[in-house]
């Protein structure tokens, strides 16, 4: 039990929020939030479930999504790990009727607004941490909606292929045409088109859900039209 606990402790020492908290303090909230491990697939929340909750991503990643009237699936996020999300009115943070699915194998902490809502009063420092964090979100989605809206679908796979690129290198591994498509809010054969024409052009290469990127600045000259 004291290996789990100091286990618990550690991790919750790199998330950004909770950086001000001395090593009794964060005990004291390792004891008001719950693990819940995930396997590839499956939904943890639903535009049904009801309460609010702090959820932090702890290993692996999350897509926040939604469905369209038409069945489509609309990316609203993809979350890496140490991110916080979740249903917080109290924050101005929610989820507005999205899914919470796990990409991967992940464990995600739960914190309930009763827990936090303690927590933000006493430590004013994780208040203004939390709504950085949350502000920076928001500038974030912003983004990636305007791009939606006004970008080709060339001009939004480029940017992509990009963040990824960010994060992965340039070796993009483990998405599959419709997984990229969902993030740009399109079909997948228009994703197919797209990235078959990027190859074409030199700027990628193709396997298995795998993509080589091969001139990021030609990639950033179609993400900037």
């Amino acid at each position: 039990m004291a290996t789990d606990l100091g286990t618990k402790v550690g991790y919750l020492k790199t998330v950004d929020i909770f950086q001000d908290l001395s090593e009794e303090e964060l005990q004291t909230l390792e004891r008001s939030i719950s693990m819940i491990p995930c396997s590839a697939g499956k939904i943890f929340y639903t535009p049904e479930d009801a309460g609010e909750a702090l959820f932090i991503l702890k290993k692996g990643k999350v897509q926040l999504y939604r469905i369209s009237p038409d069945g489509r699936k609309l990316v609203i996020s993809t979350l890496a790990p140490e991110t916080i999300f979740g249903e917080m009115s109290l924050i101005g943070q929610g989820m507005y009727g999205s899914f919470a699915e796990a990409m991967e194998e992940c464990t995600v902490c739960k914190m309930d607004r009763a827990d936090l809502e303690r927590l933000l009063l006493e430590k004013p420092k994780v208040a203004l941490r939390t709504l950085e964090v949350i502000g920076k979100r928001l500038l974030e989605v912003e983004a990636r909606l305007e791009g939606i809206a006004f970008k080709t679908v060339a001009g939004r796979l480029a940017s992509l292929l990009l963040r990824l690129r960010k994060d992965q290198g340039d070796t993009i591994l483990g998405l599959t045409h419709q997984n990229l498509a969902d993030d740009i809010g399109t079909h997948r054969e228009t994703t197919t088109q797209a990235l078959s024409k990027f190859k074409a052009q030199g700027l990628v290469e193709t396997g298995r859900k795998r993509i080589q990127i091969l001139d990021p600045e030609g990639l950033q000259h179609i993400a900037n039209r």
